[in-house]
């Protein structure tokens, strides 16, 4: 088996996306606090749902999420698991005077072999904005 794939009892796979959302009105609130506990509660919705973070970023008005995971579990899925699961936690902890945390909308791509370590670059080159 090639290095760096999953194997399961009936298949084996390598799925990599990419997401990126934002706030209501792309607002900067993702700072301070807010940053470190938002990035506290995707590392318990990943590990719930059985997903490995690859590589995190959260920049004030938005956030780079690149993960791998299992064939069972839809992309659409994992965002709503994880936009859901985090506006309730930080809805709950802090004032944002916004109607909604997140935007309806996110990017997701899907990533090979080749392209994941370009993703990674360009998340870690997101540090310096």
């Amino acid at each position: 088996m090639p290095r760096g794939f999953d194997r399961e009892r009936t298949n084996v796979h390598k799925l990599q996306y990419h997401f990126i959302w934002c706030p209501k009105y792309r607002k900067s609130v993702l700072t301070g606090e807010v940053r470190d506990r938002l990035e506290e509660l995707i590392k318990e919705k990943a590990d719930e749902l059985g997903v490995e973070i690859l590589e995190l970023a959260i920049r004030p008005d938005h956030v780079h999420l690149f993960i791998t995971g299992d064939p069972t579990l839809a992309p659409n899925k994992i965002m709503q698991q994880i936009k859901g699961y985090s506006s309730r936690h930080l809805r709950d902890e802090f004032d944002f005077g916004l109607p909604s945390l997140w935007t309806r909308s996110y990017f997701v791509s899907s990533a090979g072999d080749v392209s994941s370590e370009v993703i990674e670059e360009y998340i870690d080159a997101q540090a310096g904005e």
